[in-house]
């Protein structure tokens, strides 16, 4: 299927980040995120620049604390020159959870704030009072705000009354936005994501359809969080991103891949192109060579057929194609499937060789067992969305601090805070206490 002959955006207002406007008639934007520490002034600068000449209109830094928003400041003065050289800028996110005090700091230094619902404040009342506040600043400083929840952070308010869903997922965001609209302040942009595609297109789906119930029509930014790496984590982030840009959705998007966020962005143009420019090119049946693109686009259209229009779907042309898209969609489980999130400054460890030498653990190895024949396994940097976002997995690898690991079986937290070097080997040794490993 070419979706370019019926392929119409979603309409919405605008949000002014910086010199970048999202949303309404503006192009689709490219946006990564550092995985330097934000403390680091000059990588973090060399990484902005980097990034920026491959082609992302946006860039986010998590932002711990006062420190790192000192930080930002320093890393945007100092991409003064690149900006001169450019003729524009190129707008800083911060990224903030737990800390509400460091979202007022940053929002005076960066184009956008990032806060995530799920940790921002505890109870409606003080919801409301701290971003309201949040609000205030955002004004006098022309900052958006994005609202940005997570499916594996959701607050315990939510999960009691709601359960780890969509619908919980939507309320949380929901809750913010009504403030928002309240106090009259318009210059947002919202997400919803998880590492689940079926989930985070259901969830965007049923935010979009309450948002019209209210007559409300924000931009929207697109991510399957913890896709992985490699041609797997591409596949899966094609199939949750496409399903959406297929329906108009998406004003900004983020392909999160367990890699430099310079290979992130490639990716991300060619699924925007596919759908929003006529002259890129694209899958046309027999005639493609690029085996990548290929890939891609039969992975966006397939998740928008599965995903959305829920139908069934195949590619006999190329089974081994269609197994990896089924698997990213969650229809099957034919081998092992890795989560890894892609890595930022609150990451304390080498997440990218963490995860090759995991893989690498499991490549000789296949399950025998009748009720877990592949497992899923989590390698995720940090707490934040870690223990949350790998709720469906079997087991879990989740950072803990400077070299130091928990390991997660299922939800529950079965070895913690222990030395990194021995983290693979005792995740071996669990997964085989369970599962009978045999070599391939």
């Amino acid at each position: 299927m070419n979706f370019h002959s019926k392929y119409q955006r979603r309409e919405t207002s605008t949000a002014q980040i910086g010199n970048v406007g999202v949303g309404s008639s503006y192009p689709i934007r490219i946006q990564t995120m550092a995985n330097t520490s934000t403390n680091d002034i000059q990588a973090s600068v060399a990484q902005v620049v980097r990034c920026a000449n491959a082609g992302a209109d946006i860039f986010r830094f998590t932002t711990q604390g006062i420190k790192e928003v000192e930080s930002l400041a320093a890393i945007h003065s100092q991409l003064s020159t690149f900006h001169s050289q450019t003729g524009g800028t190129i707008p800083l996110v911060a990224d903030i959870h737990f800390r509400s005090d460091v979202a007022d700091a940053a929002a005076a230094v960066c184009e956008k704030v990032r806060i995530n619902p799920g940790n921002y404040a505890k109870d409606p009342a003080e919801i409301r009072t701290r971003f309201t506040h949040l609000l205030q600043i955002c004004r006098q400083h022309h900052t958006a705000i994005r609202i940005g929840v997570n499916h594996g952070s959701l607050s315990q308010r939510i999960l009691d009354e709601y359960g780890d869903t969509p619908e919980g997922m939507v309320a949380s965001c929901m809750e913010f936005l009504r403030i928002a609209v309240e106090e009259h302040f318009d210059n947002i942009v919202l997400s919803i994501k998880a590492s689940n595609t079926a989930i985070m297109v259901d969830t965007v789906l049923l935010l979009v359809h309450t948002m019209d119930a209210e007559n409300m029509h924000f931009p929207l930014h697109l991510g399957v969080t913890e896709a992985g790496e490699g041609e797997d984590g591409r596949i899966k982030s094609a199939v949750g991103i496409g399903a959406l840009l297929a329906e108009g959705i998406g004003d900004t998007i983020r392909v999160s891949l367990s890699e430099e966020p310079e290979a992130e962005l490639p990716v991300a143009r060619a699924l925007v192109d596919y759908f929003e420019n006529p002259n890129s090119p694209r899958y046309t049946g027999e005639e493609v060579t690029d085996i990548e693109l290929h890939k891609l686009y039969i992975a966006a259209e397939a998740g928008h057929q599965l995903l959305v229009k829920h139908e069934n779907w195949s590619y006999p042309q190329d089974p081994q194609l269609q197994n990896d898209i089924l698997q990213a969609a969650g229809k099957i489980r034919y081998k092992t499937e890795f989560v890894s999130c892609p890595g930022c400054g609150r990451t304390m460890f080498d997440l990218q060789q963490t995860v090759a030498d995991i893989k690498a653990a499991f490549r000789t190895m296949h399950c025998a067992s009748s009720t877990v024949n592949f497992p899923k396994i989590a390698i995720m940097g940090c707490i934040v969305n870690g223990p949350g976002e790998m709720a469906d997995a079997d087991y879990g690898y989740v950072g803990a601090g400077r070299d130091r690991i928990s390991l997660y079986r299922g939800k529950e937290c079965v070895l913690k805070n222990i030395p990194q070097e021995q983290a693979i080997v005792q995740l071996l040794s669990l997964i085989k206490e369970d599962t009978p490993l045999s070599p391939l």
